[in-house]
């Protein structure tokens, strides 16, 4: 009787496994991570669009009305930034108050988004997430 020889070969995000079972073993690790794939997508629609939206205005105002944002980086720039480090909610809310700091009278300079949701910000109370005076420049302090 032969014997059959079994062959242990590395796969891809698992541990060593008999060379017959790898390929299956691939397809469940693959389809346990489908689910979470769909919803991190259907999560990010949100956030997505808004980015589109800055996209968008890129491409077609922006060049009509001028390049001459007051803050760097722009104020589109940051808007997309904002959006895509917090999502739409708070992303929003931050670039809604450097819009309305971003005029003759307001502020201007370095500005950026900042590292970390300022501290207070929830939800619910959505206008602590933006800075509505004065710049964030971490490397300029005070």
């Amino acid at each position: 009787m032969a014997r059959v020889q079994q062959l242990t070969v590395p796969c891809a995000g698992t541990a060593q496994l008999v060379a017959q079972d790898c390929r299956t073993a691939h397809m469940k690790h693959s389809a346990s991570h489908r689910g979470s794939t769909a919803l991190t997508l259907v999560l990010q629609l949100p956030r997505r669009f808004g980015r589109a939206l800055i996209w968008l205005y890129r491409h077609t105002l922006s060049p009509l009305v001028g390049y001459n944002c007051r803050h760097l980086p722009t104020c589109s720039a940051y808007g997309d930034e904002a959006i895509a480090r917090y999502g739409l909610w708070a992303g929003g809310w931050m670039t809604l108050a450097r819009l309305l700091r971003c005029n003759p009278l307001g502020t201007s300079g370095i500005d950026r988004v900042p590292e970390a949701a300022p501290q207070g910000a929830r939800w619910y109370l959505p206008w602590r997430y933006g800075r509505w005076r004065g710049v964030y420049n971490p490397s300029h302090p005070g």
